[in-house]
């Protein structure tokens, strides 16, 4: 073989070991930012998921003081009720108690 065609087996050896070096590095470079994307839309999708939580946990919240308040004003409408019946037996209950008191 010739000087100039080991030259040029040489230059195209060269050549090609110079791509296969760029071509791993771009990979391991692509391969980092995918890993970095990766990491940032996971993070972006806790805070997401953090923030729905939240939402739905205050709706929950809202919900739930609005049947509180419901069951209050029904129990405080009940206990009227009742002190309004106690009352209008109060007599009758004085005069049993009364009753049996004195008798015996």
């Amino acid at each position: 073989m010739s000087l100039e065609a080991i030259e040029t087996v040489n230059k195209a050896e060269n050549e090609n070991k110079a791509r296969k070096t760029t071509a791993e590095q771009e990979a391991k470079e692509r391969i980092a930012q995918a890993e970095k994307n990766g990491l940032a839309l996971l993070e972006q999708m806790r805070t997401q998921a953090a923030e729905e939580s939240k939402r739905l946990l205050q709706e929950a919240e809202g919900r739930a003081e609005e049947r509180c308040a419901k069951i209050r004003e029904g129990t405080a409408q009940e206990c009227e009720v009742l002190a309004g019946q106690a009352k209008a037996h109060m007599s009758e209950a004085v005069e049993r108690i009364v009753g049996k008191v004195v008798k015996q």
